[in-house]
This record gives structure tokens, C-alpha cells and sequence, in this order.
């Protein structure tokens, strides 16, 4: 991704062009986004579980502090007899396989026999009950406020879909995904395969149970999705003082700009890798390596990518490498200072040939990304506004680079004063260590809050079966065990960060009890205390109500993700969240065992009729 003499290989834009082009996204997002439209603590109820909550560092080290996930009575103090027979209802019903794989006809012939009325009334004493929230901002803040009382917030998210079918999902991702100028083109247009659209994998939905996806069909349509985000925003903001809202970056605009800016950056980090290995740092962390500077700029000579003299003056001119050596973030930064003057912009194949990173766009799809841009910018003025962090959800790894680089701009412009931009980092991607590591390490440097969100992942069979057809290396760990220790690992990394350096800031949005209990002997043996506010945790409305509600008693900020939308609008979202709960066997039969231990509780006590406590 460098300029070089010559006529044999010309980048089809002229340098102005090139100097707002996705080569350089922090000054583009800056430009961009000036041009865009303007923009007391809760009261938790005691309860056994605090003990010595209040000052856990004083614990012994040997005893820490872990609230009891075990303990039914306490975790279903929120939830009423109807509730806990609710959720055991809707829990058995998602373990048969066989209601589950033909829940869509059932639905379907549910409505005609039932009615409209009556199906609804259904849904809302069952599955809808169970998942959503309520319909609109006014109807779920009883449920936000009843949650709250307990110690648990919310992130909102207004979980509305598109119901389409696959031929019309698969179309609609081949047209919003090939670029007018790719069509246009003859031969080979030097594009990976990882990031060129498919249409045997343009429905992105097929399966994914515990994400959401848009489609593309107009800058209409992104901004109606953008005014859906705002309400969401403004609800957040009116129902308490420290909420979350949720946004995904591919409702806001042309997933082919994602597609080919996260292919530009994928490659320029493998640009890195290259030159690391032939300095013997293969291999290595990428907070860790660090090339010598000398040895990388002959490289890049012999490479004929321009002149030695050319590329130490690129290096001298920008301040890096004084040390002598350069690391990514380095690395980085030479790009992005380099583009304002860049004729050509090349980097290495695999064979070692020298070839272009990017084709132009049309004058309407450049219109495309900057709307794009513009849009992300009034959704982080307008949370900053209302005091409600925005996250970023993760999407699949052929868009997540772009997602992630957009979203480290958007931290760099509005995480100064406090963490308003929290990214997510899936664990189950072998890279994401050291995504993590990197964007830490830049925070670090440039003095900003950094902001994470860490998940395993939903895209897992997605990603595998798309590797292996289309033949690119896959992405995902080898084993659950493997993406355990990368969670942990990536945990470790950022606890230790926010041990030493209060600007970091963490979501464990984890419905898996060990890692929850694993985070809370590391805030302990850390001395990190939950009223600090640095480290959360998150879990799905609805599910594993036995860590939540314990933990928020416990005095720990933790937070529900809490979709909401009329019945027959959120039905994909119920969906998933019936394939979710059959494939989470061991999770959902803990749960029906507590379930079930408090009802019976209720029952040989007489309390079956009592009021939640």
C-alpha cells in the first residue's frame, strides 16, 4: 500500500481523491462527520449475597467474593410464580428438536387457526413474554425499572427484522455487495476471495441464532434504521442514568464498503507479518513485535516498492521509528500519513507481485460511504448528548475489520472525557488477542477511554462452512477449549489495563457461569471494586437470570440486553432465541433445575402467590 514509480501498475484515482479515500479513515471520519447533522446511583434492594460486597478487598485473598449462582431463592427474587412457570414452559418447549426445526410452520398455522389476537396474547404469556421487553419506549420501562430496583440495567435494543426469504436476502446481498466498477472490469480484479460476495452465503442469517442482520436495500431504508437507533438512544438516556444502546454498523449503510476497506486492512496488517518473519518475529504477539528500521526499509527497497532514499524520508518526515524500531501501530500510522501524497497504492500478493489494493468507486458510492460515516457520527453525538454508551456489535470477519477501524475512529473522537464507544471483540477469532492488545496499547498512547465489549462469538458454523467452500484459511478456533483461554486471556490483558490505567473499560457479556465466576476472582485478587464501574457484565433478557440478578445484588454492574418491538415484527428475533436456548443444553437445564427448586420452594412454603420481594 505504497506509492511506487513506474507506469506499470496505476491506481485508478488521482491523489485528491485518494486523500478522502478508506485509506485514510481518521481524517475521513473527521472531515466526514463535521459535515453531519447536530447532535444518582440506583438504589439496589439488600440482600444476603452482599456480605462483604461493600469492601471486597479486605477479603482474604483465599476467600473471594463470588456470589452464589446456585442459589435459587436469591436469583428469582425479582421473578414472580407466573414468571418461573413461564420461563420453565418456554425452556422445556425449546428443548424439543422437533417444534424448534419446524417452529416456522407452527407460527404460521398458529396464526391462521388462533387469529391474530389470540396468537399474540399467546406469544406475550410465552416466548414473547419471555425474550421482549414490550412494544415500544413507553411500554417497557415498568420492566426497566423493576430490573433496576434489583441492581440490573439495560442495554435496549429495538430488535425489529426484515422477514425475508433466502432468494430475497441472497439477492439483495449480491447487489449491495459488488461495486458498479468490479462489474465493469476486465480480468482479474485483484479482490480475495474472503472478500467478494458469494451468493451461496448471501443469506446472512443461515446459521445464526444470537445476532441480528440487515440487509441493504436503500439510503432510505439506512436512514430509517439510523432513526430507529436514535430512539433507542433517547429511551436509554430517559430510563436511567449509566444505559447502553446497541447498533450494528451494517444497517447504516452499503456493506461493500465494508467489504473491500476491511480487505485493505487485512492485507496491510499481513503486509506487516510478512516483514516481521523475514526479520525471525513470526509468530509473535503483535503488541510484541517490533521491527528494526534499518532492515525494514531496505526491505521495503528491495521489494521495488520505491527508492531507499524515498522510503527513509517517508519515516524521517513523519516522527516514526526514532526508536529505531517500528511496531503495527507505527506501521499504521505510516499508511495514513502516507495516502495525502500517494499516486499508487500496491502492496505484495502472495506471489510476491506487486498489485493495487482497491478499484474507485462511482460517484454515488462514494456519496454511500460518506453517508455511512455521517450517519455513525449523529448515533455517537447524540449518545454523548443523552449520556448512554453506544456498542458497537461485532458482525462476520468479512466485515469486522472495517467495523473496527471505524469504530477505534469513533473512540478517538468521543472517548476523551469518558468511555461513550465500546467495541466488541469476538474471542472465538484466532486475531483477537491481538485486536485487543492493539487497540489498548493505542488508547494508551493517545490518552483515551478504551471501551470493550468481549463475546465468544455468533457467527461460528457461519464462518467455518464459508472458509471451507469458497477455500480461504478459517478464522475460528480449533476448539471451545481454545476459545475459553483466548476470552480469558483477552480479560487478563484488559483487567491488568484497567488495574494500572483508569481509562480502560470492559463489558463480560458472557452467559457462561465460569467465566463470570473467573472475572470476579480476578477483580478480586486485583483490588478492582465493582463500584468503580470499569468492568460489566451482560446477558439476554430472558436467559440465565441466575447470574444477573445476583450479581446486581451483589452490587456488580451488570445489565440485561433488552430487545423490544411489536409481536409479529420480532418474530425472527424469537426465532433465534428458540435455536439459541436448544443449542445452550447444559445452560438452559442448570437453569430449569434452579427454576424448578424455587417453585417447589414456593409451594412446601406457602409463597406461591407472594409478590416478587
Amino acid at each position: 500500500m505504497f506509492l511506487r514509480s513506474g507506469n506499470r501498475i496505476r491506481f485508478p484515482l488521482p491523489p485528491a481523491q485518494m486523500a478522502s479515500r478508506v485509506l485514510r479513515p481518521r481524517r475521513l471520519f473527521t472531515r466526514l462527520c463535521s459535515t453531519a447533522a447536530p447532535s444518582s446511583p440506583s438504589k439496589h434492594k439488600t440482600s444476603p449475597l452482599l456480605q462483604s460486597a461493600r469492601h471486597p478487598a479486605a477479603a482474604p485473598a483465599a476467600a473471594p467474593l463470588i456470589p452464589d449462582f446456585s442459589n435459587h431463592r436469591e436469583a428469582y427474587r425479582s421473578k414472580s410464580s407466573a414468571e418461573l412457570v413461564r420461563s420453565l414452559l418456554v425452556f422445556r418447549l425449546c428443548s424439543y428438536s422437533v417444534l424448534v426445526d419446524r417452529h416456522k410452520e407452527l407460527i404460521n398455522l398458529s396464526r391462521v387457526v388462533l387469529g391474530k389476537w389470540l396468537f399474540e396474547k399467546i406469544m406475550r404469556m410465552t416466548f414473547y413474554g419471555q425474550f421482549v421487553a414490550g412494544v415500544d419506549q413507553d411500554d417497557i420501562k415498568p420492566l426497566i425499572r423493576h430490573n433496576s430496583s434489583f441492581g440490573v440495567g439495560s442495554i435496549l435494543d429495538y430488535s425489529v427484522e426484515e422477514d425475508l426469504t433466502q432468494e430475497e436476502a441472497e439477492k439483495k446481498e449480491m447487489e449491495s455487495c459488488e461495486s458498479l466498477a468490479e462489474k465493469e472490469v476486465k480480468g482479474d480484479i485483484h479482490r480475495e476471495k474472503k472478500f467478494r460476495p458469494h451468493r451461496q452465503f448471501g443469506d446472512r442469517r443461515e446459521n445464526v441464532f444470537s445476532a441480528r442482520t440487515y440487509f441493504y436495500a436503500d439510503e432510505s431504508k439506512c436512514d430509517q434504521y439510523m432513526e430507529t437507533f436514535l430512539k433507542c438512544i433517547a429511551a436509554s438516556g430517559g430510563s436511567s442514568e449509566d444505559g447502553f444502546s446497541a447498533i450494528k454498523m451494517t444497517a447504516l449503510g452499503r456493506p461493500q464498503f465494508l467489504l473491500q476497506f476491511s480487505e485493505v486492512l487485512v492485507k496491510w496488517r499481513s503486509f506487516f507479518r510478512r516483514l516481521a518473519a523475514e526479520q525471525g518475529q513470526g509468530g509473535l504477539a503483535a503488541v510484541d513485535t517490533k521491527l528494526d528500521m534499518e532492515r525494514l526499509q531496505k526491505s521495503l527497497a528491495k521489494l521495488g516498492i520505491a527508492t531507499l532514499e524515498e522510503i527513509t524520508h517517508w519515516f524521517t518526515r513523519e516522527n516514526i521509528g526514532l526508536s529505531g524500531t517500528v511496531d503495527l501501530l507505527d506501521w499504521n500510522n505510516l499508511i495514513d500519513n502516507r495516502t495525502k501524497v500517494a499516486k499508487l497504492f500496491v502492496v505484495p500478493n502472495q506471489a510476491g507481485e506487486i498489485e493495487p489494493l482497491l478499484l474507485q468507486f462511482t460517484e454515488e458510492e462514494e456519496l454511500q460511504m460518506k453517508r455511512m460515516l455521517q450517519r455513525m457520527d449523529v448515533l455517537a453525538k447524540e449518545a454523548l448528548k443523552k449520556r448512554v454508551r453506544l456498542m458497537i456489535d461485532a458482525e462476520q470477519t468479512y466485515f469486522q475489520p472495517a467495523i473496527s477501524r471505524l469504530t477505534l475512529e469513533m473512540q478517538r473522537k468521543f472517548n476523551i472525557e469518558k468511555p461513550v464507544i465500546f467495541n466488541t471483540y469476538q474471542c472465538y477469532l484466532k486475531d483477537a488477542y491481538d485486536n485487543v492488545t492493539m487497540d489498548v496499547e493505542l488508547s494508551r498512547r493517545e490518552n483515551w477511554y478504551f471501551g470493550a465489549k468481549l463475546v465468544r462469538g455468533a457467527y461460528m458454523a457461519q464462518e467455518r462452512k464459508r472458509a471451507k467452500e469458497i477455500g480461504y484459511q478459517d478464522p475460528i478456533n480449533k476448539t471451545y477449549e481454545d476459545t475459553n483461554a483466548v476470552y480469558h486471556r483477552c480479560l487478563d490483558y484488559i483487567l491488568d489495563e484497567i488495574k494500572v490505567n483508569r481509562k480502560a473499560n470492559v463489558m463480560v457479556a458472557s452467559h457462561n457461569e465460569k467465566s463470570v465466576a473467573y472475572t470476579l476472582r480476578r477483580m478480586h485478587e486485583l483490588g478492582l471494586h465493582p463500584s468503580s464501574k470499569k468492568i460489566y457484565f451482560g446477558q439476554l433478557l430472558g436467559m440465565s437470570d441466575q447470574i444477573s440478578f445476583p450479581l446486581g445484588q451483589a452490587g456488580y454492574p451488570v445489565y440485561k440486553y433488552v430487545p423490544y418491538g411489536p409481536v409479529e415484527e420480532v418474530l425472527p428475533y424469537l426465532s433465534r432465541r428458540a435455536q439459541e436456548n436448544r443449542g445452550m443444553v447444559a445452560g438452559t437445564q442448570r437453569e430449569r433445575v434452579l427454576l424448578w427448586n424455587e417453585l417447589k420452594r414456593r409451594i412446601l412454603k406457602g409463597d406461591l402467590f407472594k409478590a416478587a420481594y
